[in-house]
């Protein structure tokens, strides 16, 4: 396992090499001169020059490059040129708030689209497979946006029964921690539960047809035994897989729905960042965004390698 994993890292240093270039340049590609927006209104020459000089501005490029990677690797992110605060430290403020918000999304999705594809799968050409079809349609349809609005109006607004917006970590208030992040989390979970069902009734209807389990039917096993440790456990790899990947999308998904529910989070950082064009904070997001990706695909590599027996024997 240590040498599947270990040629998956090899492959994953080249990727987070041309990300980090790609990363460097969105300090280029992004519209406006943040030295100036610091100037503030009088934009003395002076200051401007000294602006540039502190934050190295009148280096070349390639020049620029270099500091910049040379102080990731040692986990400077640079400073915000807004806040003049360290970009990591703003990073790890936020970061806690996201993975919460993604683990709750996640644990939503797996809770409404892991059995709804085994149903689905199961049951398939009834009523409970149609139903169970509309309602991932509706779930992959249906704009995020529009959804936690509606929420807030129904939930929050006309029944009172959960915090409209806002954020309470868990260290401060566990209980009003997890009751402010249900709307949200279940906002972000509803499309990936979609999405998970859809690739959870497609692995089971492969398996349902294989040998083994036509064998285990003819054993006479019982069904749900059949169902749940034969046919699942089987069709297990590919959904582990995604469920990986999912919550890496969440992670880097989640800007909407923070803005909508204000809490603060990635999403939240990375929208103010860009409007204030605070180069710093969007690099070190987009970094550490693209950085997570990599991770969860190594896990999922991992998972997969766990999962799948014919993978050990090689």
């Amino acid at each position: 396992m240590l040498a599947f994993i270990g040629r998956r890292i090899l492959v994953a240093i080249p990727t987070i090499v041309l990300i980090s270039i790609f990363v460097f340049s969105l300090q280029q590609l992004l519209p406006g001169d943040p030295i100036l927006a610091m100037a503030g209104e009088e934009r003395d020459p002076e200051t401007i020059e000294y602006l540039r000089e502190k934050y190295g501005f009148n280096d070349p490029i390639p020049v620029q490059y270099v500091k910049w990677v040379s102080g990731v690797l040692q986990g400077d992110l640079g400073i915000s040129l807004r806040s003049n605060q360290p970009v990591t430290e703003l990073l790890l403020q936020k970061l806690p708030v996201t993975i919460q918000l993604a683990v709750m999304a996640m644990i939503f999705a797996i809770a409404i689209g892991v059995p709804m594809g085994i149903v689905s799968a199961v049951k398939k050409g009834t009523v409970l497979d149609y139903a169970a079809n509309l309602i991932a349609l509706s779930g992959l349809s249906i704009p995020n946006f529009w959804l936690g609005i509606m929420l807030i109006l129904l939930v929050s607004v006309k029944w009172g029964l959960l915090p409209a917006s806002g954020y309470v970590s868990p260290a401060e208030d566990f209980g009003r921690s997890i009751t402010t992040m249900l709307m949200p989390a279940f906002v972000l979970g509803t499309a990936l539960a979609a999405t998970l069902m859809r690739h959870t009734r497609s692995a089971m209807l492969g398996v349902l047809k294989s040998d083994y389990v036509r064998t285990a039917r003819a054993k006479g096993l019982n069904e749900r035994r059949v169902i749940l440790k034969h046919a699942f456990r089987n069709a297990l790899v590919p959904i582990v897989t995604l469920m990986a990947l999912l919550f890496g999308e969440l992670i880097a998904g989640a800007v909407l729905t923070e803005q909508i529910f204000t809490i603060p989070g990635f999403g939240k950082l990375v929208v103010d960042a860009v409007f204030n064009r605070d180069y710093a904070v969007v690099q070190g997001i987009v970094l550490c965004t693209a950085v997570g990706f990599i991770i969860m695909n190594l896990l999922a590599d991992a998972a997969y390698f766990a999962l799948n027996p014919r993978l050990r024997k090689q």
